[in-house]
Parts: structure tokens; C-alpha cells; sequence
């Protein structure tokens, strides 16, 4: 199918648009390439999407990224079952927010996988990316998902579907939750998207402010192959003006209530 008219930043309304386009990552690296590429998960590209648009297999080359593979392996997430797999991932991803430095000055993003780890993260998309990567180099195919709580401001956030028992199932690194059915089976975004059933039952009662299915309202899929890197650009990048503002007001609590702060909605 033609995906144009479904693919890029502006898929969400103008608020997200504008959010997307003040990313902190540098322009033309990596994330906002990955950004400026994924499809939105809707009725009308679901079946492409879970049928055509990613492959279910990992190209990977063992040798290739062997930092990666040490990380992998020290996830105990070395060959075995896929679950096990995506499991042991998904533990090493989360422990990356405990060395993330706090002061916004000192804060980085993007750069190579290796170089996320090695700084430690609490940046969802640094921490999706890792993920992702690590995921094809244990065997396990995988792709970057956007999400979107579209009626609540500052309320994106990045999330990745491995896929494990023959699903593209809904994993969030950053905090620790693999999504499922009852019966125990991966649950994919688009099924999260219309059962906010499986979106409460998979975080087990635990509060988070992503634990709202409302986070599921608008979701969009990306291919990142870890076997064509070449094809990125890996930049580091400081905390730009506009995630400052809007870190900076989290911080206070958001005073006056989470809002569109910085022109995102027009005069």
C-alpha cells in the first residue's frame, strides 16, 4: 500500500508536530530520522503494518557489535526461548534510568546504543532504541513505537513491539512492562490500543503516569535495522531550549496543571 499520506511527524495534530520538530535530539540524527519515518497504527494500515511493513527475522551479524553482545549477554539474554529473551532485555534497559544524572545541564541524548549504556538513561527514546537494538542482536526482531495520550499535552512516549511467539508484542524498556494478554500471550500496540483492558492488567495495579490507556490513543510504528548503522548519524546532543522549559516546569510539579506551554496549539 501507499503509506505516504500515513508517515511522518505531523500524523498527530499540530501540538505533536511542533513537539516532534523541538526533539532535543540533533537534527538529522539518528531519532529524528527514525521520527520522520514511522507510520501511524491505524485502521487503515494495520493489516500492512503487522503483515508487510517489518521483517520477523534479524539480520544481525554476530561480530558485528560486540559491546552489544556483551551487553546481551550480561541480560542473560543469550539464545533460548524468545520471552526469556525479551525479558532479560527489558530488566537491563530499566536498570539504565538508576545511573541517569539528574542535573539539566549535565543531560545527553542520542549517540550509539554503546554510548546510551554507558552513560546511563530515563530519556524513553534513548531507552527504546537500546532495546530494539539489543533485541535483533540476541535474535530477536524488533521495531520502535511511538505513542500518544492525544488529549493531554507533553504525553508522548517511546515504547518497541519485539516480535516473540510469532507477535509483534508491546514492550516498554524504560519501565519494566511486557505487554500481555491473561493467557499470557504478547499483546500487540494495536491490540492495547482497543482494549484498555490489557493496558491496566499488564501493569498489575502499579501507578505510573503511562500507565493511563489513554497513552495508546495514537501510536505509530518504525523500522530501525541495526545491520544498516552506516546509514545513521549518531550525534550527542545537550538539552535544547524547548525539553529544557518543559522539564523544567515537571520539576515544579506542573503548576496549573499539565498544558501546552510554548505556542505548540497556536494564538
Amino acid at each position: 500500500m501507499d503509506i505516504s499520506r500515513y508517515q511522518g511527524i505531523d500524523q498527530f495534530g499540530k501540538a505533536y508536530r511542533i513537539t516532534l520538530e523541538n526533539d532535543t535530539h540533533a537534527p538529522g540524527s539518528v531519532d529524528r530520522v527514525l521520527a520522520e519515518s514511522m507510520v501511524r497504527l491505524c485502521a487503515e494500515t494495520v493489516d500492512y503494518l503487522y503483515t508487510e511493513h517489518s521483517r520477523a527475522c534479524s539480520r544481525y551479524e554476530r561480530g558485528s557489535r560486540p559491546l552489544l553482545e556483551r551487553y546481551v549477554a550480561d541480560a542473560g539474554a543469550n539464545p533460548g526461548p524468545s520471552p526469556n529473551r525479551v525479558s532479560g532485555i527489558v530488566d537491563f534497559c530499566q536498570g539504565l534510568e538508576r545511573r541517569a544524572v539528574d542535573d539539566l545541564d549535565a543531560m545527553r541524548f542520542g549517540g550509539t546504543e554503546e554510548q546510551i549504556v554507558a552513560r546511563g538513561s530515563d530519556w524513553c527514546t534513548d531507552v527504546a532504541r537500546v532495546a530494539c537494538a539489543m533485541c535483533q542482536v540476541a535474535g530477536v526482531p524488533a521495531r520502535l513505537v511511538w505513542l500518544f495520550n492525544l488529549g493531554q499535552a507533553h504525553s508522548g512516549h517511546q515504547i518497541i513491539e519485539a516480535f516473540s511467539e510469532g507477535v509483534w508484542g508491546a514492550v516498554d524498556a524504560l519501565n519494566g512492562v511486557v505487554y500481555r494478554h491473561p493467557s499470557g500471550r504478547p499483546a500487540t500496540t494495536w491490540e492495547l490500543m482497543n482494549d484498555e483492558r490489557l493496558v491496566r492488567g499488564s501493569w498489575e495495579g502499579r501507578s505510573s503516569f503511562y500507565a493511563d490507556p489513554r497513552q495508546f490513543e495514537g501510536a505509530a510504528v518504525c523500522n530501525y535495522p541495526i545491520w544498516r548503522a552506516s546509514d545513521f548519524v549518531y550525534t550527542v546532543s545537550s538539552l535544547n531550549d524547548y525539553a529544557r522549559r518543559v522539564l523544567e516546569m515537571a520539576d515544579k510539579g506542573w503548576p496549573g496543571g499539565l498544558r501546552w506551554i510554548q505556542g505548540e496549539e497556536g494564538e
